[in-house]
């Protein structure tokens, strides 16, 4: 009679399966559209700051006050993602999974029926703001529970595939939001889109946020928790005291790992469309169709990194893909003001490259052990987010202020953080159920 061992064994060795792929195929899709209604927020940015704050404020304090509301959604992440997370280790990965996307549909949707300042003056930004806590509550369980539920259900040594594929879903919901953005600067000029047409995108998210409630009926327990559960090697105390007892190390780098993943996507991809048609004065449109690229190369840049975390693991792959996003950060900053024509080839690049964050997850599912993984991994990553994330855009802003290449610097020098970090990295060829 084969011993446990020797059913880990077999089933960290096992080929991918059918199950598997739908696995991976509906958390992909269901992170996507759930993503999608966390991000859409930022590119509207600048005809949500002109509705929601009084006419006569400086346009560079409206800018700023807009992309504070944005960062809110990131502050307060750890606390929604330490809730969850909890119950997540104790009573099981799939439902947690499932209620973050209910906690997300509402707020979007709402979102896009909110009065403006016009109408019921402070009150619009306030309650602005606290949609957009709503939703930081809800991805603060929805990506680290993403991260370790497709983990669970694969073999050890499709980790990082399964990883990147997961993270390449959350950007496709960037992917959506940019195409949804670039749908409405098409048909729409800037002033109908401020009389009313960027509701749209939030109403469009609330019923996408439905609809991936509705997939995950589909989504079965990992199998991993329902080991653990049959053994009764659930955590006897709560998961969170043990993370902080004996896994700080870990804690430490998942956090820095995530500074660098966070710049990469809140800058990068998120900031970026914004910030060139304030800085460079290039068109709405033009600027989200090199987006909605840069964002497609994004993705297919985290299934790569996965697939080579897999291979070569995390060290090399997060500390080699940090010189490269850094060098191509510095290309494009430097280059797109005074070479349009060069905007999307450049952006396509810098895209594909910040896809190292494919394999941030990797490192991050393997540094902790199952009976706090879903805690572990959602308090380093979401107080690093709430920390980093959710200062990234008023610190580039200011630094705005100073330099136009101050969202460059930003990353590059985050970048040389992850390469210091990724110094620190212990890879495990391990099975992650264990």
């Amino acid at each position: 009679m084969p011993t446990s061992d020797t059913a880990a064994s077999n089933a960290a060795t096992r080929p991918l399966t059918q199950q598997d792929y739908k696995t991976l195929s509906l958390a992909a899709l269901g992170g996507a559209l759930e993503f999608y209604d966390f991000i859409i927020f930022v590119f509207f940015a600048n005809a949500i700051g002109q509705l929601f704050f009084p006419p006569e404020m400086p346009e560079w304090l409206r800018l700023l006050q807009t992309f504070g509301i944005f960062a809110a959604g990131y502050v307060v992440r750890p606390l929604g993602g330490i809730v969850m997370a909890h119950f997540g280790d104790l009573l099981g990965r799939k439902r947690m999974f499932t209620l973050s996307i209910l906690m997300m549909a509402v707020p979007t949707l709402l979102i896009g029926l909110l009065p403006t300042y016009a109408t019921i003056g402070l009150a619009a930004p306030l309650l602005l703001l606290l949609m957009r806590i709503f939703q930081g509550a809800a991805v603060g369980g929805e990506v680290p529970g993403a991260w370790v539920f497709v983990s669970e259900h694969v073999p050890s040594r499709f980790t990082g595939f399964a990883c990147g594929v997961l993270t390449a879903g959350l950007t496709v919901g960037i992917l959506l939001g940019s195409l949804v953005a670039t749908g409405l600067n098409t048909v729409y000029t800037p002033a109908e889109i401020t009389d009313g047409a960027w509701r749209y995108p939030f109403l469009l998210g609330g019923i996408f946020g439905f609809g991936a409630m509705y997939l995950r009926r589909w989504l079965h327990e990992t199998p991993v928790f329902a080991e653990m559960q049959q053994r009764k090697a659930l955590a006897t105390e709560m998961p969170l005291k043990s993370v902080l007892r004996s896994h700080r190390g870990a804690v430490v780098v998942s956090m820095l790992l995530t500074w660098m993943l966070s710049a990469g996507i809140v800058v990068v991809i998120l900031m970026t469309p914004a910030l060139l048609q304030k800085i460079h004065h290039i068109a709405p449109r033009t600027t989200l169709v090199a987006n909605t690229v840069a964002t497609l190369c994004l993705a297919f840049g985290c299934i790569i990194a996965g697939m080579l975390a897999d291979r070569l693991g995390g060290k090399r792959v997060i500390f080699v893909g940090s010189v490269l996003l850094a060098i191509s950060t510095y290309l494009f900053y430097t280059t797109v003001g005074t070479r349009p024509d060069l905007l999307l080839p450049l952006y396509a690049m810098t895209g594909l490259f910040v896809g190292v964050v494919g394999a941030v997850p990797y490192v991050l599912v393997q540094a902790f052990p199952a009976q706090v993984r879903f805690s572990g991994l959602s308090f380093s990553y979401n107080l690093s987010y709430a920390i980093f994330g959710g200062l990234t855009p008023v610190v580039v802003t200011l630094m705005l202020k100073n330099n136009v290449l101050g969202p460059a610097y930003y990353v590059i020098g985050v970048c040389v953080v992850g390469m210091l970090t990724a110094l620190f990295i212990k890879d495990q060829r391990q099975t992650v159920g264990r």
